[in-house]
């Protein structure tokens, strides 16, 4: 029985969320989870991870991105739904902005409930330049940054501050999606000057008239990223926190960056930054953060900040604290959950001490392998061995049609051929390292 399903006051409401991918089903299944509910997922496409869903109501969006059309579409899902409230998310930047501005600029049903904040803050907060200098002030960690405006032609000698290899990434994710051009990623490693300015002279090419943010490489792969949800309140006062140790990431073009491995953790000094970036912003509801551990100074230093919960946001759910339940105990209940002794939230709002969970989106073989820093192996096996692990994919007895199986299994064999083409680790992975190690036979051994 979901954990608040027998609370009519609490069900009588039909959530929405626009998106289509993991981050969506991930959404409606923590609804299913804490309600029992169906949700109406609006995307562009019926992709299987929505369209084979027991959970989903899938209605189809010409183009979720775009404000005009997203109305209409928002309007018919309301007349489909009389008389309940209808709380709206959307599972990605893209589609978070686009639904401030029909709420801001074009209008909702009044039963809509959209938690978040208006277009100033939004972009003062994701804006990547603005995020940098947002950082700057308030003395938060975060990388070496370049901005490069494009709206300018570009210097023929741009001057970098710090070493080369950078990283290299749009400002405007809404803006970056329109564009197309060969090798064309979500973030670019960079590897010299010369490949920087061949780089900022294609996308200035492709159309892009955004700032690129150039960014100091942090070593380190994938183990080094930490990942921070966080829900403020009205007051925009952090009354929840969920910190993740990241062990794997995803590195298909196009998805790169997105967590598919997390442990579960606590870290108060990233929180306390944290808190002091969204009071600044006047920040409420959820903010989701990118963050990488730098070993050079051991400090974790903060890259993003998310408007939304996370395409990876059941790693929040698998931790035992279901994050859809913030936004209907503040905007349908009118009081937030409950903290203290025993509900694994203090009074401070933050995480206490709790069992490490194991978030992941591809198999375990994979995480295993790839897996190889001694302190995250410890952790690994704990949470393995304890069985402590949790994959929105698998939703035995609820949500598990022959079809979605096999959609599944086939989704979990194309991550490992992903992985073998496109993922280079730092230092290379445990098992390439124990095929080197392997002793070469002799010659007259060989068969």
């Amino acid at each position: 029985m979901p954990q608040n399903a027998r609370d009519a006051s609490a069900v009588d409401f039909t959530p929405v969320v626009v998106g289509g991918d993991i981050g969506a089903y991930s959404l409606a299944r923590a609804f299913h989870e804490a309600y029992g509910i169906r949700t109406v997922v609006i995307s562009r496409l019926a992709g299987w991870v929505v369209g084979t869903s027991a959970l989903i109501d899938n209605v189809r969006c010409q183009d979720p991105f775009d404000p005009e059309a997203l109305a209409p579409v928002l309007q018919e899902v309301a007349e489909a739904h009389p008389g309940r409230p209808l709380l709206l998310l959307g599972s990605a930047d893209a589609t978070v902005k686009p639904i401030i501005r029909v709420r801001d600029e074009i209008g909702l049903d009044a039963r809509y409930i959209a938690p978040y904040v208006d277009l100033d803050a939004f972009a003062a907060a994701t804006e990547k330049q603005n995020f940098t200098r947002l950082c700057q002030d308030l003395g938060v960690d975060h990388p070496g940054t370049l901005v490069v405006d494009l709206a300018e032609e570009l210097p023929a000698d741009l001057e970098v501050p710090f070493a080369f290899p950078v990283i290299a990434k749009p400002a405007e994710v809404s803006e970056w999606k329109r564009i197309e051009f060969p090798g064309k990623n979500k973030v670019h490693t960079v590897e010299t000057p010369e490949d920087l300015q061949e780089l900022l002279t294609t996308i200035r090419g492709a159309g892009y008239r955004e700032s690129i943010i150039v960014q100091d490489r942090i070593p380190g792969d994938d183990q080094f990223m930490r990942i921070l949800t966080v829900y403020c309140d009205a007051d925009s006062r952090v009354r929840f926190a969920s910190y993740g140790h990241t062990l794997l990431e995803e590195h298909a073009p196009g998805a790169i960056g997105n967590p598919a491995a997390i442990i579960t953790g606590v870290d108060r000094e990233v929180v306390a930054q944290a808190q002091r970036l969204c009071e600044r912003l006047g920040w409420t509801g959820y903010a989701n953060f990118d963050l990488k551990y730098d070993r050079r100074d051991g400090r974790t230093k903060f890259f993003e900040l998310n408007p939304r919960l996370g395409r990876s946001n059941y790693y929040v759910t698998a931790g035992g604290h279901n994050p859809v339940t913030w936004y209907v105990g503040e905007h349908l209940r009118g009081a937030l959950p409950e903290q203290g002794p025993g509900s694994g939230i203090g009074e401070e709002g933050i995480l206490q001490e709790q069992p490490e969970v194991l978030y992941a989106v591809v198999p375990l073989s994979l995480i295993k392998r790839y897996t190889t820093l001694p302190e995250a192996r410890a952790r690994l096996r704990r949470v393995l061995k304890a069985r402590r692990v949790g994959n929105p994919l698998h939703y035995p007895g609820v949500d598990d049609s022959l079809s979605r199986r096999r959609y599944i299994l086939a989704a979990s064999l194309n991550s490992v051929l992903k992985f073998q083409r496109y993922y280079r680790p730092e230092g290379g992975d445990r098992l390439s390292r124990l095929l080197r190690r392997r002793p070469r036979p002799a010659a007259g051994d060989r068969a």
